[in-house]
């Protein structure tokens, strides 16, 4: 090999780790607006509706953040069947530029909320969603290879839930010594967190293109059988997404997607509101920004030291990995089903539960729910970037479609059960998405040993 060419392939490489630190600072800007938006929803909106029926305005208002949420997450399972198609059209990069701007109109309805731009909003989101992530994914996929699929995808997580640390830090601050949150705090959250929104989508645009084709060396399940590597038309990827989501791999893997759209309503929007409802705290409500920052931390530490390790981890399998973020999650959800009151999703609540609820075990459960939420979202990003290269646009929004749909219908029921129940829903359903996800992992290890793909 020439200088020369070693000095080109170096810039390659470069480049490409450059595009993924780029696009996770892109997401993390943006999240930090919508995770921590999406965490305090159903509190703000609580107050904005108490402050509003006591006499002091003529304007009523009656939204819930939980409908909104579950409205977002509908919406954006339908929207993933077509997301593929936007970006094959438009490009990876433009779809995550249209996808962000979706985020900073939600963001700016709460400024003054109205139940009409709340849920019209929500329904935008839910489609810019399913264009952003799908985008992601894609992006994602063709900025890697073989040895960096594990890498980046760590390196990504870890930028992005540094969103759930700085935005919770900012909440937590504000929220402080309040018992309900005022027109003035929320205004003041509310435009920090828009211009925040805003910054992260001017970071899209400094994302460079790549080659439009996959990378070679990554394992492909599905290729066509001359070989060829064609560019999809948005007619092409919709079909795709209807051959992959009856293969054997996808539809294993949808029970694990399941479960993260699950675990992905506790932590976002059910956690924060179950710890601020418990009023045997007397500054429950600031403890929600405690929380979020928690979480991020987990999050974060999982996807820095799964970034760190990625080719160990390719090398070793991502089960164990997995594993980890299953026995973490169980002893989290018991630690909570002892600590919490049963009626702290749905309302303010003096009651207590198997013990007086301690603090520091509902923060210690903050970090665990981050924790195993980035054990199984890095392995799942490495797994579909590594199985499905030529594929990536529309398997990322299978599992998509699959974490959204199971999230909807957590919002949905999450305002009418009990903690128990809720629980006891992501304990069956992390059983059964950890088995799946080890069957996959266990083929795909068996195939890529052997040394030859798929048909």
């Amino acid at each position: 090999m020439t200088r020369v060419t070693c000095v080109n392939a170096f810039i390659m490489v470069d480049a490409r780790l450059v595009n993924v630190i780029v696009l996770g600072f892109a997401f993390m800007f943006i999240f930090t607006a919508f995770q921590t938006c999406s965490m305090i929803e159903q509190t703000v909106l609580k107050s904005f509706e108490e402050e509003h029926h006591n006499g002091t305005s003529s304007h009523h208002f009656s939204g819930s953040g939980y409908i909104s949420l579950a409205i977002i997450y509908a919406v954006f399972a339908l929207s993933n069947w077509g997301a593929p198609s936007v970006v094959s059209v438009c490009g990876p990069k433009w779809s995550m530029v249209v996808g962000g701007v979706t985020y900073a109109l939600f963001i700016a309805g709460f400024l003054y909320p109205m139940e009409w731009s709340l849920y019209l909003t929500s329904v935008l989101v839910g489609i810019g969603a399913a264009v952003i992530w799908t985008g992601q994914g894609n992006f994602l996929t063709i900025n890697s290879d073989t040895d960096t699929i594990g890498r980046n995808s760590g390196i990504f997580w870890a930028l992005l839930q540094c969103s759930l640390f700085f935005g919770n830090l900012f909440v937590f601050f504000k929220f402080k010594g309040e018992t309900k949150i005022t027109d003035e705090t929320r205004f003041t959250v509310y435009v920090v967190l828009l211009v925040v929104a805003c910054i992260g989508v001017l970071f899209f645009f400094l994302l460079r293109n790549r080659r439009t084709s996959d990378s070679e060396d990554l394992l492909n399940i599905n290729v066509s059988h001359s070989g060829e590597e064609n560019r999809q038309g948005p007619l092409q990827a919709l079909q795709r997404s209807f051959q992959l989501v009856r293969t054997k791999e996808i539809l294993l893997l949808s029970v694990c997607f399941g479960y993260t759209g699950f675990e992905l309503t506790f932590f976002s929007g059910v956690y924060g509101t179950c710890v601020g409802n418990t009023r045997y705290w007397e500054e429950s409500k600031s403890y929600i920004g405690i929380c979020g920052i928690l979480i991020g931390v987990g999050e974060i530490l999982g996807g820095a030291t799964f970034g760190l390790f990625g080719k160990r981890t390719n090398r070793y399998g991502r089960d164990p990995i997995v594993f980890l973020g299953y026995v973490v999650h169980m002893a989290c959800f018991y630690l909570i089903f002892i600590n919490l009151p049963e009626r702290s999703p749905i309302e303010d609540t003096f009651e207590i539960s198997y013990i007086h609820p301690i603090k520091y075990i509902a923060f210690l459960c903050a970090f665990m729910l981050g924790l195993g939420d980035s054990c199984y979202n890095t392995q799942i990003y490495s797994i579909l970037g590594f199985m499905f290269p030529e594929d990536s646009a529309p398997a990322f929004a299978l599992f998509k479609f699959m974490q959204s749909l199971s999230a909807a219908a957590a919002f949905f029921y999450s305002s009418v059960l009990v903690l128990q129940w809720q629980l006891l829903i992501l304990v069956i359903s992390g059983t059964a998405g950890t088995l799946c996800f080890f069957l996959v992992e266990w083929s795909a290890s068996a195939v890529s040993r052997e040394g030859y793909m798929q048909i």
